[in-house]
């Protein structure tokens, strides 16, 4: 049990890292984009939140790829697609259970799925702060013009 926290918990934190420079990016561009272009063109910053969430989910695909090259370095799995496949499953929580781990490794896939969940939540998070700035735009410009 302790080698799959000592093995999982490095692993969610790498995760972190990536999900978190790519909201930064991902907010920055949006904000950079709306104050370029201005809030009066709506259809300027949806595309720019089209792109914001493009790279977030870029962002939880890499962890994915993460998670799954692992399983591959464990040995779980013999073909990348299989791992990532296994991977995605668990990321998501959606847990299928058709590709089981082996008893050692068994505890990464919750582990995975907690960080699956806290990082589409992040996801969530950035894409309806956008969101808010875009609708709070609009208001204001509604209520000015």
């Amino acid at each position: 049990m302790l080698i799959n926290l000592a093995i999982g918990l490095p692993t969610i934190l790498l995760c972190l890292v990536l999900q978190a420079a790519f909201t930064f990016w991902s907010v920055r561009y949006y904000i950079d984009r709306s104050m370029r272009v201005g809030f009066a063109r709506p259809l300027v910053q949806i595309r720019s939140l089209l792109v914001a969430m493009l790279v977030l989910v870029l962002g939880n695909f890499l962890q994915i790829m993460i998670w799954g090259s692992l399983f591959m370095v464990l040995g779980e799995f013999d073909e990348l697609y299989e791992a990532v496949y296994h991977s995605a499953v668990n990321f998501s929580s959606l847990g299928y259970g058709d590709v089981v781990m082996t008893k050692p490794w068994k505890l990464l896939g919750p582990l995975e799925a907690g960080n699956g969940v806290l990082m589409f939540g992040l996801t969530g998070a950035a894409l309806m702060a956008m969101l808010q700035q875009m609708i709070k735009a609009q208001a204001e410009k509604g209520s000015t013009g």
